[in-house]
């Protein structure tokens, strides 16, 4: 379908706010794909999507392929997706490291008020609803709670994470980069991101193809877990809406665990550049936290994470109307 210049706009705005989701464990960029009202046609477009393209664009032109198979939509939010990921990686691990707290809470909050959103759309709340709300809700919570695992640096590792995490990615509650997170492999994957950059400034030729290759490998993995997934996905939401959207409810109720911001450091680790970092921890009180809690400040920020959901559900529904 074709929409008008502004509509693209949106569409690039909300790829870009999916890829930040993205790049922080615990937050699905699913879930913005979702609020922001794109999520089935994301879904569809991917489902769609094959080499018809072809025998279309030879037959009928390459114009008609395009609007046949909505590509300029899947361009476009996967242009902004992609921009997110490539220009946040390096400052939200900055931020992290710098604010845990704060950041942590401000994503708190956005995920409590997804789960808000999408446990909304369940129009009947049967007791198959709820049994899969928990079901969803345990699955998720045992998954926050499982040790990552170490990653092996080998070529196939980085197409695998790719087929798995993207999975992960479209699944609103469930956070492909903290998929990573357990498959060992987001520090890998990430440091492949900015050693890309790094080896651009300094013109490290011999590094920068390196990046190159294991982003591209990892992109080829997305690209078959999307279109293996994708098919089960648009089943579901045809077939089992309200049990899906109770699951993806129970999934993101079950990974408030892994965003909560305060957390007791049980076993650390060194990362590839020999810095400790954390490997596991447990959630507690804020009144438990071995240092400055900043409530004040974890209020604030948590509020703002649900507000700006609560942003975004208006505006979505607004572009809705007016994008066509």
């Amino acid at each position: 379908m074709l929409r008008t210049t502004k509509a693209y706009i949106y569409i690039l705005l909300k790829g870009i706010a999916m890829g930040a989701a993205d790049v922080v464990p615990g937050v699905s960029g699913g879930t913005i794909a979702f609020i922001s009202g794109i999520y089935q046609e994301l879904i569809e477009t991917i489902d769609k999507l094959d080499f018809g393209i072809f025998k279309t664009w030879k037959k009928e032109g390459f114009k008609k392929a395009i609007e046949k198979y909505n590509l300029i939509f899947m361009l476009t939010l996967f242009l902004g997706v992609f921009i997110s990921i490539l220009s946040l990686a390096r400052l939200i691990s900055y931020v992290l490291e710098i604010q845990p707290i704060l950041v942590w809470s401000f994503f708190f909050g956005l995920v409590i008020a997804s789960i808000l959103y999408i446990s909304k759309q369940i129009k009947a709340w049967t007791i198959q609803v709820i049994i899969s709300i928990l079901i969803g809700a345990v699955i998720a919570f045992f998954i926050t709670i499982a040790a990552p695992a170490e990653a092996p640096d080998v070529w196939y590792f980085y197409f695998l994470s790719g087929c798995i995490a993207i999975i992960a990615m479209i699944l609103p509650g469930i956070s492909g980069s903290f998929i990573l997170v357990l498959l060992g492999s987001y520090a890998m994957v990430l440091g492949t991101l900015t050693d890309a950059q790094d080896a651009l400034v300094t013109k490290n030729w011999e590094l920068l193809k390196t990046s190159i290759f294991k982003i591209i490998l990892f992109g080829i993995g997305c690209i078959v877990g999307l279109k293996l997934f994708s098919k089960i996905l648009k089943w579901m939401f045809q077939n089992k809406k309200e049990i899906t959207l109770a699951v993806l409810t129970g999934f993101m109720v079950g990974s408030l665990n892994k965003i909560w911001p305060w957390k007791e450091v049980l076993s650390t680790r060194l990362d590839r550049h020999g810095k400790e970092v954390t490997l596991e921890a447990t959630s507690i009180l804020p009144t438990s936290f071995d240092g400055n809690p900043q409530i004040i400040g974890a209020i604030i920020l948590a509020i703002s994470g649900f507000a700006l959901i609560f942003l975004l559900e208006k505006a979505a529904g607004n572009k809705t109307r007016n994008a066509h």
